[in-house]
């Protein structure tokens, strides 16, 4: 089952171009576009990014373009935030208050409501999550010893 899930998931990779074909929405910063537990699915393409697209998972609202290189500089904000993401960027080297377009790993192209709360709750009570996978691998070993008798 496991085995499954993961091959699923290269496969998803694979086909949308992106490290992440989905990924789940874990804070309330971009409401009402999208609520926390909802689960998005990414596509990476070569096609520029525009004002308006959500590259995960704030919402572009400035760019900027040498005109030297052609290079984009691109600024992010949660719809639900007051400030923009500028502090958010200081994990990528080279940090200079934008994102640049190899930050980028996909842009949202789908969006299913409440599908991905199970992650969020596996999160903050990971004594459920041990729970859930003690009680998945009994019930394999259960199933499997029924099957031999």
């Amino acid at each position: 089952m496991g085995c499954g899930a993961v091959m699923t998931f290269k496969l998803g990779s694979l086909i949308t171009n992106t490290e992440s074909p989905i990924v789940v929405v874990i804070s309330e910063s971009m409401e009402p576009a999208f609520a926390r537990g909802d689960l998005l699915a990414l596509w990476f393409d070569k096609s520029p990014v525009v004002i308006g697209d959500i590259p995960i998972v704030h919402r572009v609202t400035e760019i900027h373009i040498n005109k030297k290189t052609g290079k984009q500089y691109i600024l992010t904000k949660g719809d639900n935030n007051g400030p923009d993401d500028r502090g958010l960027y200081t994990q990528y080297k080279h940090y200079d208050n934008w994102l640049h377009e190899d930050h980028i790993i996909g842009k949202v192209k789908g969006h299913f409501p409440f599908l991905g709360y199970i992650t969020i709750i596996f999160s903050e009570q990971p004594k459920l999550k041990y729970l859930v996978f003690g009680i998945m691998i009994i019930s394999t070993l259960l199933w499997e010893n029924k099957e031999e008798n």
